[in-house]
């Protein structure tokens, strides 16, 4: 009798449906920049066009993570849809050098093995943040720069574009403003770039973003896997081939499962790279600290030397934190359990 009674307990557990089996668990969260972003800075259509734009990412890093896909993974998809969204500076819609040139970075970092890849001042790469996961997982090295990383990029079949792919209008008239302000010379505008137009049209927000822009993800999948990544155009009117923290590990972007963290930046990236803010943050959550009070007195302490900016960072428990010392910073998060979320100001809590 026990003998049938155990057969049929096996049985029927195998015959459960797929729909009573524990779902997936995973957690996902984004930004999209930090920066002063005020409530009357941006036009009804322009909150809704980065609110729509943040959603779009969160969709595209929840549907890896909701099908058991990897941290990894979804940190890519979110993270290439909005560097094809010229709403952020990051690939198609990238801020320019004062020379006249989109140099692109990006960094990605595995937290299940610490593995981590980087790319800087790349010109023709479509998709930085495919060509920093390349140089991890592809090429013995870390970090990869200028025309050389291109080409490695190229050399893994990774999507290669004519430079003014990444031309906007909007960026273009931020160089020309910052330039007259620093009074630099204006260079002439990239070869196969549209001619001018006689204005931006929406949704584009407001030509004194100089600096931000930045787009990054962390992510916690049903392995327990942590990754971050982070991708930027850098600041208007960089010179002398300027690298912020972006593609430096440690500083802007930084993954650990040991010490419980993902973690991707946005600011001032000189100051990110004086204080190894990312990497400080996982210490301090290793030694104890709540991941939001780690967070918040990381970036406090770092950006008191100068600038302003803001972190996201994902824990083990798959709880994200948003911590920064701007006005704003575009934002999203969503998990197996709760609904995706976004948000702008700095005073405004998620919501769909």
């Amino acid at each position: 009798m026990n003998r049938w009674f155990a057969a049929l307990a096996i049985a029927a557990l195998f015959a459960a449906p797929a729909a009573a089996q524990e779902a997936p668990r995973w957690s996902f969260a984004i930004h999209g920049g930090a920066g002063v972003i005020e409530r009357d800075s941006l036009t009804p259509q322009q909150d809704a066009a980065y609110r729509a734009a943040l959603h779009r990412a969160l969709e595209a890093g929840s549907a890896v993570l909701a099908g058991g896909g990897s941290a990894l993974d979804a940190v890519q998809a979110a993270i290439e849809l909005m560097e094809d969204d010229p709403l952020f500076n990051a690939g198609h819609g990238a801020v320019f050098t004062a020379a006249g040139r989109n140099e692109l970075d990006a960094a990605v970092m595995n937290g299940s093995d610490l593995t981590a890849g980087a790319v800087a001042g790349l010109t023709t790469t479509r998709h930085p943040i495919a060509a920093a996961r390349a140089v991890m997982e592809r090429s013995p090295h870390v970090m990869l720069i200028g025309e050389g990383a291109d080409t490695f990029a190229a050399s893994v079949g990774l999507e290669q574009v004519d430079p003014a792919f990444f031309f906007t209008e909007r960026r273009w008239r931020g160089l020309e403003s910052a330039l007259r302000t620093q009074n630099l010379p204006i260079p002439e505008r990239p070869a196969g770039a549209p001619g001018p137009m006689a204005e931006v049209t929406l949704p584009a927000p407001p030509l004194n973003e100089r600096k931000f822009g930045t787009v990054g993800a962390v992510a916690l999948d049903s392995e327990g896997r942590l990754a971050a990544g982070t991708s930027t155009g850098g600041m208007t009117a960089k010179r002398w081939g300027r690298v912020g923290d972006v593609p430096v590990i440690g500083a802007g972007t930084y993954a650990s499962n040991r010490e419980g963290c993902a973690v991707s930046a946005t600011g001032d990236g000189e100051f990110y790279i004086r204080a190894s803010v990312a990497r400080d943050i996982c210490a301090r959550i290793a030694t104890g600290s709540a991941t939001q009070t780690a967070a918040q007195a990381e970036v406090d302490d770092a950006l008191a030397l100068g600038g302003s900016g803001g972190v996201i960072v994902m824990d083990l428990q798959g709880r994200p934190s948003f911590a920064m010392t701007s006005s704003g910073m575009y934002r999203g998060a969503v998990s197996h359990s709760q609904a995706a979320g976004v948000a702008i100001y700095g005073d405004e809590d998620l919501r769909p």
